[in-house]
């Protein structure tokens, strides 16, 4: 019997890890049999075109690389973790929890396209990564939805200033804002579940946070189960 597989998605700086973290932790406390998964997987030989193209090495802007291209070198770091890692965890019934998936291909990439095209590329990417590649569906995502004003001033701290330190994704703020709106239209269409992660131009707090994620419908059916 397959397990389930949550996603946390969300822009960078949204706090995906640190939520994912203690997302993890709580159920672990509940006995909830689970793994915890990451992407891009920068620890494995496997993401290496992803950080070439982070780092500018494709060219320093996120158009230079289209979607289709970008896409599938976040696809296959996946597959290779799937196959590798923690497939036989999702088909022998645990729990995975994955702080991006392919949602974030969904959500970097369509603003590389006309809106009139968002939809066809949605369905390219499905079948790419699910039908063609066999990685599992999600049974849930949950979108933090930081607006990226906030998320840079938590990226600079996370960065202690040094603006050098960021990927052509995170210093590119037209661009993250142009993702902002992709992620909007993929949680409506998808059904993801949304936490709003800041009030006005303040961020919550992590416990706020992890609180309304604790509330969304699939995590509460897998801590009611223990």
């Amino acid at each position: 019997m397959s397990g389930k597989l949550i996603v946390l998605e969300g822009l960078d700086g949204s706090g995906k890890a640190t939520q994912t973290a203690l997302l993890c932790s709580e159920l672990s406390s509940l006995k909830v049999p689970l793994r915890w998964i990451s992407f891009p997987d920068y620890r494995e030989p496997s993401s290496a075109l992803v950080k070439m193209y982070l780092s500018g090495e494709f060219g320093s802007d996120p158009g230079d690389v289209n979607a289709y291209a970008a896409s599938s070198f976040y696809a296959v770091d996946r597959f290779a973790s799937y196959v590798r890692f923690w497939r036989k965890d999702y088909l022998s019934g645990s729990l995975i929890i994955a702080d991006r998936y392919v949602t974030s291909n969904m959500v970097f990439q369509l603003p590389k396209f006309p809106r009139a095209q968002w939809d066809s590329f949605l369905d390219w990417l499905c079948e790419f990564e699910y039908d063609k590649l066999g990685l599992p569906r999600p049974d849930a995502t949950i979108y933090l939805d930081m607006p990226p004003g906030v998320s840079q001033r938590l990226l600079s701290g996370r960065y202690h200033g040094d603006e050098r330190k960021k990927d052509i994704h995170e210093r590119n703020t037209a661009f993250l804002n142009a993702c902002r709106e992709s992620a909007a239209y993929c949680a409506a269409k998808l059904n993801w579940q949304v936490i709003n992660c800041a009030d006005g131009d303040q961020a919550k707090s992590v416990r706020e946070i992890h609180d309304e994620i604790m509330k969304t419908h699939l995590i509460k059916e897998c801590s009611n189960l223990c």
